[in-house]
Order: structure tokens, then C-alpha cells, then sequence
């Protein structure tokens, strides 16, 4: 699975963990090429000496060569580089995610839009199950911050609206998002039984972002792959993915575990969507295709209120006339009505809401 470089821009690697560094790997990539981008920078925590718990031993803290930067200019340059890189290979509709600490994100949401970008939320991570802070100077530092940016303002990104409310029992989703940070059967060890990456991301994290941004099929694009959870839940939710990782360690423990994961079958792949995501059926399409004639009569669901179907889609009745919605409105005497859920008709004695009508002819599109 590991490739070193992108050999031709003609075909897109798919699902796969290339070798090299992220910015020269993403400029190989062909341009407008992926979906979303999901990326969790070095966060240049800028650590002076070693850090001990109250029992003095030591906390295995991000202390790696790839988090270490000689100043604010070599990162602020840096960052600049690799968002330059991926926006290059963003679709145009494409989005992207940036996950980061105090430490960072603000530099990276600076350089967001100055590149362009267009921020669309920042979102609040709060760990439910934070370290402590052991020194006892600071707030313990229990959230993280992500910043979810179109790649220009205009940019007809994706938002799975109904199913973000979905996954939180019905209620629209906020934007701080309570999730624990990996520990337990999650939190992946090396060999030697240690941390196999200090800041391994939970799969719930991405489970959200790609259930919410993303729909089957798409390419996702994480430029910093870590040991890969941004591929595993982009395998079990029938995304497809491109890893980036430079460090060879790292991308052992992401190809081993990857290959483990079982892709959900299709029926549950498929997430809650908006109604006005939903393709548009004139109430005259009902007319013209013989599901309801002209003449017949419509009733209100409250039982109040009759109305005739004309032949082109409109309706009279009780001196109004006009669509669905207008005649609804005009006889409830109020300002707006849902036509499609206010009127019904009658067949072999039943009462059947017009909307039925509506959702077969949805159903024959998408089929």
C-alpha cells in the first residue's frame, strides 16, 4: 500500500498511504482531484524540558522531530506551503478540516484565509476524558479546535444536515462536539507496547466529519496519515482515501490496521438527507402523468377545506385559485402552507396525502 511518490498525475491513488512529504506528495496529486481534506498539522507545542506527573514519572508528551520548528516564521511558512498544496488539489466544491491546539490554530486559521479559504465553522472538541494538567499553572487543556473552510466563498460544499440531527437523537447539531480521547482497546501500541502516535485521533472524531461532509464514495485526503484513522473510517464508511506520512514507523501501523477494517454494507452506508437536497417534483408533473386528473378534488389532512385540480397544476376553490400552497395558505388564512403536507385525495375509500405521490416519482428518479 505504501508508495514513495505519485508516479503520473493521470491517475489518482486511491486508497493507499503514500511515503514522502506531504507538500512535494499533494503538488504530485492531480489538481481539483479530491473531496475533503481532513488535516492534523504538527502542532508546535513549542515543549521546554520534560514534563512528570505528582508520582514523578515522566508523561509521554508530543516531543517528536516532526513537531519541532526553530520559530513562529519557519511554521507560519510551513503552513502557508501545505495549504497551498491542498488547495490545489481541492475539487471546487471541495472542503477541508484542520484540527489543532491553542498552540496553533489560530496561525492556521490566519493562513486559511489568506489563502482563500472559506471558514464555515470552527468547531469545539471537548474531551470528556482530558489529561490533567500536572504542574498545576493552566486550565486543564480539555478541548481542541477544528476549522471546517470551503475553498472559496460560493463553494456548494457538503452538508449532511439531517443526518448530523440523526446522530444526535433529532436535535440540531452544535458546534462543540463531546467525544472521548482515545485510551483503551482504541489507542493503537507499537511494539514495544508504548503509544504508537502521541496524538492518534478517535474514530468517533472522524466518524462525525465524514458522516457530515462527506458522501459515499468520495476521496478524502488527510495529508498528515498518522497511523491512519482517517482511512479506516473513511473504509468503513465507503469513502475513498489518500494518506500522507512521511514517517515510515507510522505507516506500518496504519497499512496493518487499515487492512483489518470491514467496509459496512451499502443499506447502511446510506445517511439521513435534507428535503431540499432531495430532487424538485412540480405538482404539475402529478397532472400530467395521470396520478391525479383534472377535475378532481383534493381535501384538506384537517378535513376543512376542498379544492379542484386544474389542468395545469394549479387549484380553485372557494373563489381562490393558484398552487398548492398559495390555495392552502389563502384558506387557513395564513402566510405560508406546505401543500404537499396539507392536501389529500381519495382512493378506494382511503384517504392518501398527495405526498405519496410525490415521493414515488422521487423514488423513480433515483432508482
Amino acid at each position: 500500500m505504501n508508495k514513495t511518490m505519485v508516479k503520473s498525475a493521470a491517475a489518482l491513488p486511491l486508497n493507499t498511504i503514500l511515503g514522502g512529504d506531504c507538500i512535494d506528495v499533494m503538488n504530485s496529486l492531480p489538481a481539483e482531484s479530491v473531496d475533503l481534506i481532513f488535516a492534523d498539522p504538527p502542532y508546535n507545542l513549542q515543549l521546554k524540558g520534560q514534563l512528570h506527573r505528582p508520582d514523578n514519572s515522566q508523561v509521554d508528551a508530543v516531543d517528536d522531530h516532526w513537531d519541532q520548528f526553530s520559530s513562529f516564521a519557519a511554521y507560519d511558512q510551513f503552513t502557508k506551503a501545505w495549504l497551498k498544496a491542498a488547495r490545489r488539489v481541492l475539487k471546487p466544491n471541495g472542503a477541508i478540516w484542520v484540527i489543532g491546539s491553542y498552540h496553533n490554530i489560530f496561525r492556521v486559521g490566519s493562513a486559511l484565509q489568506d489563502q482563500g479559504y472559506w471558514i464555515l465553522n470552527d468547531v469545539v472538541w471537548r474531551k470528556s476524558n482530558p489529561m490533567p494538567n500536572f504542574r498545576g499553572k493552566r486550565f486543564t487543556n480539555a478541548h481542541e479546535t477544528m476549522i471546517w473552510a470551503s475553498k472559496a466563498e460560493g463553494g456548494k460544499y457538503t452538508f449532511n444536515y439531517e443526518a448530523l440531527k440523526s446522530l444526535n437523537e433529532g436535535i440540531q447539531m452544535r458546534s462543540d462536539w463531546v467525544l472521548p480521547i482515545c485510551t483503551g482497546h482504541e489507542r493503537l501500541k507499537n511494539e514495544a507496547g508504548e503509544k504508537a502516535h502521541p496524538t492518534q485521533k478517535p474514530e468517533s472524531l472522524l466518524h462525525r466529519i465524514m458522516v457530515g461532509s462527506t458522501n459515499p464514495g468520495d476521496v478524502v485526503l488527510d495529508p498528515f496519515f498518522g497511523t491512519g484513522t482517517t482511512g479506516a473510517v473513511a473504509k468503513m464508511l465507503g469513502r475513498e482515501f489518500i494518506g500522507i506520512e512521511r514517517e515510515e514507523e507510522y505507516r506500518k501501523v496504519a497499512e496493518k490496521r487499515i487492512a483489518s477494517v470491514r467496509k459496512f454494507d451499502r443499506d447502511a452506508l446510506q445517511v439521513s438527507t435534507s428535503k431540499r437536497a432531495e430532487p424538485r417534483v412540480p405538482f404539475g408533473q402529478l397532472v400530467e402523468r395521470g396520478m391525479l386528473r383534472p377535475g378532481e378534488q383534493l381535501l384538506s389532512m384537517n378535513g376543512r377545506h376542498k379544492a379542484k385540480v386544474r389542468a395545469d397544476g394549479t387549484l380553485v376553490g372557494d373563489d381562490v385559485k393558484g398552487s398548492i400552497h398559495q390555495v392552502g395558505a389563502k384558506l387557513e388564512n395564513a402566510p405560508s402552507c406546505n401543500g404537499w403536507t396539507y392536501w389529500c385525495f381519495k382512493r378506494d375509500g382511503k384517504t392518501v396525502p398527495i405526498d405519496v405521490l410525490r415521493q414515488q416519482i422521487r423514488a423513480e428518479m433515483q432508482a
